[in-house]
């Protein structure tokens, strides 16, 4: 008769687990429980620092009144500013939110270890800043497009926070390897403590400049970074957005509304809560911070696209790169040949996006004229390589020398869908087949023409009739009637050119919208002078007839309310319970459009965690603080189950806990930050958002994480007459192994900000320098988890 033994194998390695007996279970079946385990609590420490995030967000985005000087009659105007300076809500609690987990991990298992030193806490700690350092600054270096280049903006804060962050494991070194090798005195413990104030101190007083001059932007006194960002929509945005959309039909108020408040908030500066917020939520399924858009809306983009590639303004909008695409499209929309000629040559351009190879296919279309007897038909595919703007392809004509009247045919472009390009505005080309040589007369297609006055531009269409030989100029100009050029409308003279064989073209003149009632008003636009021997015709003057249009103003109006409420649903510290309990209980928060299958998945394996943290305070209550304090104490609980898991683990499949830290868990804790650094390094004008708080919680990793574990540890220690061991093996060699490594990346940072080969920007530039760098910092991260345990496990000899 067997009975079951108190203890079994790796029982005895967690302090919460296990919480039943495995001793009658498979080894290799345990092991798979733990990792199925140790990677679920990541996603659960993934939703936690959310919410943690969230606190602290609504902490750090209080307000206050500021009155600065300006040219009013009052000489000043007030402002509102945020309490909290960027520099020093980065590196506390911004950097507690983002590496609380290995803080508390290191706090608790001294605590919870008769305060005792243990192996994973200050591994993870090591762990998770080489992971940070070397794997996130590579993939945002590569991550960025070819043709643009992020620098670091507030380069002195950068440069403290480095030189700390190697000086934090310069100090371990020194502490447990030379001064008092495999111990920490109290006082070493406490000036590890101590140097997170300074960093905080001497980074403040950087950021603000008080020993140097002041930037531009700082000549107010206020931090440019600080001015609260425009959070309801731009009635004159919207506009400028429908003018440029008047070719889409599918461009409903609920859509335009979705698009603009995407576009606002992917092109607002944001902090780095914002981005791991907004990580977390992408990778758990969850209310994502920005409005996703649907495939209607993603179609009114690409229509934004072609219409700010074709001539808008560049300062109306700026999209982001990562969405931009090539566009493709025929030079004229229509061409003409004489018969006798024998063949037509037709121009495709591209511009948008010129980085990648583009394919698309043309096919010739009957009309009146007839493939065959009139034109030889064609159907091919051509290749836009790279940088490529313009191709040309002929198309031969069949001249029977039999008089017959002109006839058309046309050539449409089709592009695939997994091709990264649209077409444009002329995606297909009329081709009229002439029988006589002469250069044409050129006249307007109608004597008036009708625009509301929210067209944006009025397209007044010219004609070339009787011939098309040759290139023709004619110039037009405007004369007032009752509407005044430069009030009512823009482009008050011009010229228009028609190359051989060509029959349309179009005068754009740009109507200005005020939004307010008006009457009718009116313009005429006279064609004064042709050039080629070409003729004007009988209607070489029309009238353009401005049309008010109330009904757009509503339109407008309501699609600001629309965007209005997007913006608001996507406010951090707005939540109440209820709020919390509906976007817990429901994928991507209730926005069911845009889900996909992925989000179901996880949102399905996230579910218990969300409705069980559902239950804590939201950030509205007591600024954000009860939440604050809450969440924190349930990543402390969710933590120590994690370092449980982590141990059992490792115990049961033979990895060492040091190896299980630098591996597991500090993936398993960072993977949230290399999201946010991503996102980061695409959507904004710096790199400071994306890398330049890397070095700031690398260095708050060691000075609380391991400090503040260390003074507690060390002041019991002492009580008791005896110093605090810390025993250096395997945690020294992997931070010196790390410092190393560190050193690296930080001077290749260095170099590709001030080489020109490489941009002179810390992240992006050329393709082939900036896939060596980013994949070389990538390599030492390899090197360093490598090394690190192979000394663990004996195969390197330790320092």
């Amino acid at each position: 008769m067997s009975t079951c033994p108190e203890s079994y194998t790796c029982s005895d390695e967690g302090l919460l687990l296990p919480i039943v007996s495995e001793a009658s279970w498979p080894i290799g079946a345990r092991a798979t429980v733990y990792l199925i385990g140790l990677l679920w609590s990541f996603m659960a420490i993934a939703i936690i620092a959310d919410i943690f995030m969230s606190a602290i967000s609504t902490i750090t985005s209080h307000t206050q009144e500021v009155k600065i000087p300006d040219d009013s009659e009052s000489g000043y105007k007030t402002i509102e500013v945020l309490r909290w300076n960027g520099t020093v809500a980065n590196l506390t609690l911004m950097a507690l939110g983002s590496s609380a987990p290995e803080i508390l991990l290191s706090i608790i298992e001294i605590v919870f270890n008769d305060f005792k030193s243990g192996e994973l806490g200050p591994s993870t700690v090591v762990g998770s800043a080489a992971f940070n350092l070397m794997v996130i600054c590579g993939v945002c270096v590569i991550g960025i497009p070819s043709s643009e280049t992020r620098r670091i903006k507030k380069l002195k804060v950068f440069a403290i926070t480095a030189v700390f962050s190697v000086l934090a494991y310069v100090w371990l070194i020194i502490i447990l390897m030379v001064n008092t090798p495999d111990f920490v005195d109290l006082w070493e413990a406490v000036v590890t403590l101590f140097m997170f104030p300074i960093l905080v101190i001497l980074a403040y007083i950087l950021d603000k400049n008080y020993f140097g001059s002041a930037s531009v932007d700082d000549e107010t006194g206020l931090e440019v970074d600080n001015l609260l960002s425009q959070e309801h929509a731009d009635k004159q945005v919207i506009v400028e957005m429908l003018r440029r959309l008047k070719s889409n039909p599918d461009a409903d108020e609920k859509e335009v509304a979705r698009l603009t408040a995407h576009l606002m908030e992917q092109n607002q500066h944001h902090n780095r809560a914002w981005y791991r917020i907004n990580a977390i939520r992408t990778l758990t399924g969850g209310t994502r911070l920005t409005t996703p858009l649907t495939d209607k809306s993603n179609e009114l983009l690409e229509t934004l696209l072609v219409a700010e590639e074709a001539g808008g303004d560049p300062d109306f909008i700026h999209l982001s790169e990562g969405g931009k695409k090539a566009i493709v499209e025929f030079e004229s929309p229509s061409t003409a040949v004489i018969e006798k000629e024998g063949r037509v040559k037709i121009n495709v351009i591209r511009h948008g996006n010129l980085d990648r190879r583009v394919l698309f296919r043309i096919e010739t279309i009957d009309g009146t004229a007839e493939a065959t007897s009139d034109y030889k038909p064609l159907k091919k595919t051509m290749v836009f390589e790279p940088k490529e703007t313009l191709l040309s392809f002929d198309i031969e004509i069949i001249d029977d020398n039999t008089w017959e009247p002109d006839e058309v045919f046309f050539i449409r472009m089709t592009i695939e869908p997994e091709q990264q390009a649209v077409l444009g505005k002329h995606p297909v080309t009329q081709v009229t087949i002439l029988n006589d040589d002469e250069p044409g007369t050129i006249q307007f297609a109608n004597p008036s023409f009708l625009f509301k006055e929210s067209v944006g531009c009025a397209q007044v269409k010219v004609e070339r009739i009787n011939g098309c030989d040759g290139r023709i100029v004619a110039k037009w100009k405007t004369k007032d009637i009752t509407a005044v050029g430069g009030r009512d409308y823009e482009n008050t003279s011009g010229e228009i050119v028609f190359e051989h064989g060509e029959l349309t073209k179009m005068i754009e003149i740009n109507i200005k919208d005020d939004l307010e009632f008006e009457k009718d008003e009116n313009f005429e636009v006279d064609l004064v002078e042709v050039d080629g021997g070409a003729k004007l015709g009988k209607l070489k003057r029309c009238v353009v007839t401005i049309v008010n249009d109330d009904e757009f103003a509503g339109f407008v109006d309501r699609i600001a309310d629309l965007t209005n409420a997007n913006l608001d649903a996507l406010r951090l510290g707005k939540q109440t319970w209820a709020k919390q309990f509906e976007e817990a209980l429901n994928v991507n928060g209730g926005d069911l459009e845009t889900a996909t299958a992925f989000s179901y998945l996880l949102h399905f394996m996230t579910f218990g965690f969300k409705s069980f943290f559902a239950l804590i305070p939201p950030p509205t209550i007591w600024g954000g603080w009860l939440c604050f304090f809450v969440s924190l104490l349930c990543i402390g609980l969710i933590t120590a189950i994690v370092a449980d898991l982590a141990n059992i683990f490792g115990c049961l499949i033979g990895l060492e806990s040091e190896v299980t830290a630098i591996t597991f868990v500090a993936l398993g804790t960072s993977l949230p930050d290399l999201f946010a650094s991503k996102t980061a390094a695409t959507m904004e004008k710096y790199a400071d958002s994306a890398i330049g708080n890397v070095t700031g919680s690398n260095s708050v990793n060691v000075f609380l994480g391991l400090g503040f574990a260390w003074v507690v540890a060390a002041i019991y220690w002492t009580s008791k007459g005896v110093s605090f061991e810390v025993p250096a093996g395997s945690l020294g060699f992997s931070v010196a192994i790390f410092t190393v490594c560190a050193i690296v990346t930080l001077i290749l940072i260095v170099v590709r900000r001030v080489v020109g080969v490489f941009g002179n920007a810390e992240l992006g530039g050329p393709k082939t320098p900036k896939l060596i760098s980013g994949f070389f910092m990538i390599f030492l991260w390899l090197v360093y988890v490598l090394l690190a345990s192979l000394q663990t496990y004996g195969y390197i000899e330790g320092f």
